[in-house]
C-alpha cells in the first residue's frame, strides 16, 4: 500500500511541468491508485476509452499527445492489441 503510494507521489512529481487534460489526470490517478499487477504492465486504447468514459478516438488522442510529451511508451506489436507503458 506504501509502495503504491510513493509510486503514485514520485509519477505526479515527475510530470508535474507536463500539462495533461482531466480526463488524463482522471485516467493516470485511476490507474495509479490499482496493484501493479492489474494493468498486467500496459495500457490500451480500449482500457484508456474505459477509464476516460470516452470514445477510442480521444482516448486515441490522449495517448497520442502523451506519447508526444514523452509521458507514455509505445511496446512492441500493432493492431488492436498495441499496449502502452509510463515511462518511468
Amino acid at each position: 500500500m506504501l509502495a503504491g503510494l510513493l509510486d503514485k507521489a514520485q509519477f505526479w512529481q515527475r510530470w508535474a511541468g507536463t500539462p495533461m487534460n482531466r480526463r488524463q489526470t482522471l485516467v493516470w490517478n485511476h490507474v495509479l491508485d490499482r496493484a501493479p499487477d492489474s494493468m498486467e504492465g500496459k495500457l490500451t486504447n480500449t482500457r484508456w476509452a474505459a477509464l476516460g468514459k470516452c470514445s477510442p478516438d480521444t482516448a486515441l488522442r490522449d495517448i497520442n499527445d502523451l506519447l508526444a510529451r514523452g509521458v507514455l511508451r509505445r511496446l512492441e506489436g500493432g493492431g488492436r492489441s498495441t499496449g502502452y507503458v509510463l515511462v518511468r
